[in-house]
């Protein structure tokens, strides 16, 4: 909750200015009653109807007053928690696009989502009441409790009385409420994340007839986040009905008292009267304190969550540069052991050196590590043993963005945004237009061209108004469209046709030699030609060499290549 106070903190003076004017129009509404009492009580046996036109025109004047203040407050409070919520959301992206794979792993994609949207509105919902009910129903409670007592102190005794007993229950009900709404945020993180898979998947899901089961998956996430949702309002609104009861409660024995005292001589009517308008305030500013316990409950699990990503510590920080040996190699894996989980490794003690211009192509089986080579070399882990160098430098001592401004990729599940094919391309950074024709036309993705309006042409999300072998040529383009220094190609020709890869490799050699290449691949002859091959199986490197050396000296290469390309291999 701190880290969201210190987005308010910059709006203060606004909040000031919203509360001040809350301040005049709740000091008005108390203004009401005591006007009523005086006008029965004082004003109406002296029979004058000019007076009570003028004091029924103080009334009218303190109304109108009450009702402007409140509007302006409350469109104030809604700015403020507006600007709030737009700052929160734009620093918690941030730092989530800079969570390193590890830490976005540890709080999972669909809770970072449900952070992002459920959390900030929750956390919007609290900065907006505060404002509206925080100065009103505090002001409402002790005011009326004050004029009341000025008025009839024995009257006042009985609505004190019912004080301890309310704030007892609403503090019980809240600090059971706090946990079961976070347990609600959590089965709402797992519904979001139900909710992405079936969308990504949905092609999937209707070719395998798997509907029923996703939707009864569904269904059943969705009751339960609908009970854990029942449960935690179910038991923050049981403050309302209590604090309504012991108003009540109290009001019945106030009417009662009141009775005997105007019988007895006591007090006025008027005042009695005032005294019920009073107590109904009373009531209002409880039960608007109890509204402000159960917003702020939620939203404190809310904001705790929020707390979690923003101030979560730096991952990878950069190390300090040292004298770093002049290496001819421009990549270099030395002895490198990773493991996702810190128990069974993903990679055990991976060594290769790249010099600037050559190639490494990465073959196995699925799951054996090729992808987390890459994700290892563009930092996007720490490896657990050994070191990864670029030109003789670590990388644990190269800034992020010099690190990556190296790298062109293309990921196994990259990204088609829903723009423009240029845009696709671009992506925001600064190219010239000849880089990108250039780049589409190595990728083999000239078909850009021929479309209806070319480059400018709108693109789907996930591009599913492409076929997938057009999807991956775009891709391909994306990666090479900033000429990088390292490119890395993630089993990105798998939707090609044979000759359409064979001019893509050539296209590579030929425009882009001077990169250094790291390609997964699942065919032997997208790799053939590479410098230097591993065959990775479960994390070990079992064959390493040229395409010729490993046809003799591996038999894993050599099945696979003989399968995939008969007697040519």
């Amino acid at each position: 909750m701190r880290t969201i106070l210190k987005y308010v903190r910059p709006l203060t003076g606004r909040v000031a200015v919203g509360m001040l004017i809350k301040l005049i129009g709740t000091a008005s509404e108390l203004m009401l009653p005591w006007l009523l009492s005086y006008i029965i009580d004082d004003i109406v046996p002296q029979e004058s109807v000019g007076k009570i036109f003028l004091w029924g025109g103080a009334m009218i004047f303190f109304a109108l007053l009450c009702v402007a203040g409140n509007v302006i407050a409350n469109r104030n409070s809604a700015a403020v928690a507006r600007d709030v919520t737009r700052s929160v959301r734009h620093d918690l992206y941030a730092r989530i696009a800079y969570l390193s794979g590890a830490q976005v792993d540890a709080f999972s994609v669909p809770s970072l989502v449900s952070r992002l949207t459920t959390d900030t509105y929750n956390v919007h919902q609290m900065v907006g009441m505060v404002q509206r009910l925080g100065v009103r129903a505090p002001i409402l409670l002790l005011g009326g409790i004050i004029i009341t007592l000025f008025q009839d102190v024995a009257m006042a005794l009985v609505l004190l009385a019912t004080m301890p007993l309310i704030g007892v229950s609403v503090t019980m009900v809240s600090v059971k409420g706090i946990p079961l709404f976070r347990r609600l945020q959590e089965s709402l993180d797992e519904l979001v994340r139900i909710v992405r898979e079936n969308i990504t998947g949905a092609r999937v899901i209707k070719a395998l007839s798997k509907g029923d089961y996703e939707n009864d998956r569904f269904r059943r996430q969705s009751d339960r986040a609908a009970r854990d949702n029942v449960r935690a309002n179910a038991v923050m609104s049981l403050s309302s009905p209590f604090t309504t009861l012991f108003l009540n409660l109290g009001l019945v024995v106030v009417l009662i008292v009141g009775a005997y005292r105007v019988e007895w001589g006591l007090a006025k009517p008027g005042k009695i009267m005032a005294f019920l308008n009073y107590f109904t305030i009373v009531s209002n500013g409880m039960l608007g304190l109890s509204r402000i316990f159960v917003i702020v409950s939620r939203a404190s699990a809310s904001a705790n969550r929020i707390e979690e990503v923003l101030t979560a510590p730096e991952d990878l920080a950069v190390l300090p540069a040292g004298d770093a040996p002049e290496s001819p190699y421009h990549i270099e894996f030395r002895n490198v052991t990773f493991s996702y989980n810190k128990r069974k490794p993903t990679l055990s003690n991976i060594s290769f050196r790249l010099k600037r211009g050559e190639s490494l192509g990465l073959i196995g089986a699925t799951g054996s590590g090729k992808s987390t080579i890459l994700l290892l070399l563009m930092r996007f882990y720490d490896v657990d043993e050994g070191e990864i160098l670029i030109d003789g430098v670590n990388i644990k001592q190269i800034p992020a963005e010099t690190l990556h401004r190296m790298f062109g990729v293309t990921f196994q599940s990259d990204v088609v945004y829903a723009d423009t094919a240029h845009e696709n391309i671009v992506l925001g950074r600064e190219i010239s237009e000849e880089s990108v024709d250039r780049a589409v036309h190595n990728a083999q993705a000239a078909y850009l061209l021929e479309l209806a309006d070319g480059l400018n042409a709108h693109l789907n999300s996930q591009g599913t108004n492409l076929s997938g072998g057009q999807r991956q040529r775009l891709l391909i383009a994306r990666a090479l469209a900033g000429n990088p220094e390292i490119l890395l190609l993630d089993d990105a020709s798998s939707a090609l046709d044979y000759r359409t890869d064979a001019n893509l490799r050539m296209a590579l050699r030929t425009g882009h030699g001077n990169a250094t290449s790291i390609v997964v691949a699942s065919r032997v002859s997208s790799i053939a030609h590479m410098t230097e091959i591993i065959v990775l199986d479960e994390g070990r490197a079992i064959a390493q060499g040229p395409h010729d050396l490993l046809m003799k000296t591996s038999p894993d290469y050599r099945q696979i290549a003989e399968t995939q390309m008969g007697g040519m291999a």
